[in-house]
């Protein structure tokens, strides 16, 4: 499926290729880190299963906000724009990137929808990974932060099954839990258990898009790792 990490590819991609490839990709995320710092922008690799709920998070963080701090989002999906779409729909400058066969999103690629308008003019930015538990942790974006979106429809079990990703991440959002009451074999004490296994700093916030509950915590933590607002030259590469 993806040429770059091999991943259900019927030829996988060489060890020694595969590390010149993320080699490569580091120094790139570097310079995009470059780019986020001397601009006082918060970067968010936010990366989860297709359908766990990530863009409406996001509709929901851009309402909470109410203009408090200025938003852009990236977004990533093998087809369509449709995310891309429904953030601006809710007021959110974004950028999408259709990544064809490609299961994760890149330093290159951002750094080529950094070259869009408006990106240098707002306080965060989130990265809308491709939907998928195991590539996105393995290529660093430049981000200051990973957030990981895991709704209670996946079952308690996911940490568990793709560790890779949960132990890189800095906070894990568990959304829908408005569903939680059909949900008999789900518990958030259950997902908290099922992190702690694999997170080194566990980290959990708990929300509802639909009812707003827990947005409120988010953007305090959102909030606590904003970057500074005083800004410097941007790059120009």
């Amino acid at each position: 499926m993806c040429d770059s990490c091999g991943c259900g590819d019927t030829k996988i991609v060489p060890v020694e290729l595969h590390e010149r490839i993320l080699a490569g990709n580091d120094r790139q995320a570097q310079h995009n880190r470059r780019h986020f710092e001397e601009d006082g922008v918060l970067a968010v690799n936010l990366m989860g299963s297709p359908g766990s709920g990530k863009t409406a998070l996001l509709e929901a963080t851009a309402r909470a906000m109410g203009g408090a701090l200025r938003i852009g989002a990236v977004n990533g999906d093998l087809a369509t724009d449709n995310d891309a779409e429904r953030l601006r729909a809710a007021g959110i400058p974004s950028v999408g990137i259709t990544t064809g066969q490609a299961c994760h999103l890149d330093a290159e690629m951002v750094h080529e929808a950094l070259h869009h308008p408006p990106w240098k003019a707002i306080d965060l930015l989130f990265i809308e990974n491709v939907g998928n538990l195991v590539c996105p942790a393995i290529y660093d974006l430049g981000q200051r932060a990973n957030v990981v979106a895991l709704s209670v429809t996946e079952g308690v079990d996911k940490p568990l099954k793709y560790p890779i990703m949960f132990r890189k991440a800095d906070l894990v959002i568990v959304t829908k839990i408005d569903l939680l009451p059909f949900l008999d074999d789900v518990s958030l004490a259950a997902i908290g258990e099922s992190l702690a296994r694999v997170m080194p700093s566990p980290n959990m916030i708990a929300v509802s898009a639909r009812t707003g509950s827990g947005i409120d915590e988010w953007m305090g933590w959102l909030r606590a790792r904003r970057v500074s607002s005083d800004r410097t030259p941007a790059l120009t590469e």
